[in-house]
């Protein structure tokens, strides 16, 4: 066990020298492009499998391939030049950022316009706010933001945070999940997870992290792009999100028939027999993908960089990574 165990961490060590020995280097003639998305096909995607389907990209002259995110995630796909885009997350991308040598990625674009995150309850059980979280069982990814977001909200709405007990979040099914007392409160993605819960015979409560303070409305989740990729095909990437946006664009629009296109364009079989949840998580989630203009993939610079600021000054990240990581120049018109 123990030689396995020296060979899994051989394999990883060759396999970050590798990415970085390449120099970073995008490895697309500019036309071809693949993105690399964070998770299974879903609602979140939909505006890049509308794109594709719709010959958006085919119009802007380029071949796009949509993959699967391997073992080391997408943005060190992305990082390593083997994806010119991918899909992550301001909270998790800061850690690509807050090093000495910062993961050669940039963020253009939020999928959604705010966080749509927060957390699900068995309805009764009195966890309508934060508050309601104490003395309960938490399912928890042990991630150090994640709890320290729970803390921050917990702490604001004068509950003790030492009171809530942490339990693995090994959980699929959230409303089945509380259902069965495995858990008393989960972190969920409303726009599905939230979704599945009104669909299940299951009620249910739910704050968002967004309403209980704004520094908490960061993006999630967002487009990154590789930066020698920007800097050598910068006409090329723009025309990507271009084609992008009006695939979400349309996606808003008409979210019954973006909804089929999401279903018929997966090959991965995760949406097999979720067609219901599909429908109605892409009518509630097509409103969030716009801003008040109905544009697709504007960011508000200063909500990126509070959120950051929120990170260093409660000692989550060891560098102010305030006005880093972003870059939504494509989204402004030419002068």
């Amino acid at each position: 066990m123990k030689n396995k165990k020296l060979i899994v961490i051989f394999l990883c060590v060759v396999c970050v020298m590798s990415i970085f020995a390449c120099g970073k280097k995008s490895k697309s003639s500019g036309k071809d492009i693949t993105i690399c998305l964070d998770w299974t096909p879903n609602t979140n995607h939909t505006g890049i499998y509308v794109a594709l389907a719709k010959g958006y990209y085919k119009d802007a002259g380029l071949n796009v391939t949509i993959v699967q995110p391997p073992e080391g995630g997408a943005t060190l796909m992305c990082a390593s030049g083997e994806a010119q885009f991918a899909i992550d997350a301001q909270d998790t991308l800061a850690a690509a950022f807050d090093r000495e040598n910062p993961l050669d990625v940039t963020a253009v674009a939020p999928i959604l316009q705010h966080n749509t995150s927060g957390i699900l309850s068995r309805k009764g059980d009195g966890i309508t706010s934060p508050k309601g979280l104490a003395g309960k069982y938490y399912s928890t990814w042990d991630s150090p933001i994640e709890l320290a977001i729970i803390k921050y909200c917990m702490e604001k709405d004068g509950a003790d945070f030492e009171s809530l007990a942490l339990l693995p979040n090994n959980i699929t099914n959230e409303p089945a999940a509380l259902e069965a007392l495995q858990t008393d409160a989960i972190w969920i993605f409303y726009g599905w997870s939230g979704i599945n819960a009104e669909l299940s015979e299951v009620e249910c409560d739910y704050f968002a992290f967004k309403d209980i303070a704004p520094e908490l409305d960061y993006y999630t989740p967002v487009i990154i792009a590789n930066n020698d990729y920007l800097d050598r095909y910068s006409k090329e990437a723009k025309a990507f999100m271009e084609a992008t946006a009006k695939g979400y664009e349309f996606a808003a629009a008409n979210p019954i028939e973006a909804a089929d296109i999401l279903l018929d364009g997966d090959n991965t079989g995760a949406l097999f027999g979720a067609m219901d949840l599909v429908y109605a998580s892409q009518e509630w989630i097509g409103e969030q993908y716009l801003d008040e203009d109905g544009k697709w993939g504007t960011m508000d610079e200063e909500r990126w960089n509070t959120f950051y600021k929120w990170l260093y000054e409660n000692q989550l990240t060891q560098r102010d990574l305030t006005g880093l990581g972003y870059n939504t120049d494509w989204s402004k018109s030419d002068e």
